[in-house]
């Protein structure tokens, strides 16, 4: 699951240096808008591939996410925490 988000995040972050490296050593002796429009693309991947790449998947789990939340984890600042996250009351 990591890897396969780690290389679509260096396959857009990849794609964004070519657009820039391309932008302004070819395109921009023919066309400097075409060279502008594609540097405005290349602007919008890094936001887009950390997204993706910090995505959670439906098998992940998150590291402070305890495995069974219906028993308390021995953290009493902790299980506070998750209790209101969940909407539940304070266990005292």
């Amino acid at each position: 699951m990591y890897a396969r988000r780690r290389h679509r995040y260096f396959a857009m972050m990849g794609t964004c240096i070519a657009l820039f490296v391309l932008a302004w050593g070819v395109v921009r002796i023919w066309s400097v808008p075409a060279a502008v429009a594609m540097c405005l693309v290349a602007m919008v991947i890094p936001p887009v591939a950390a997204i993706v790449a910090n995505r959670k998947g439906p098998d992940d789990r998150w590291w402070d996410e305890p495995p069974d939340r219906s028993a308390p984890s021995g953290d009493k600042e902790s299980d506070r925490w998750w209790d209101e996250l969940e909407g539940k009351k304070h266990r005292r």
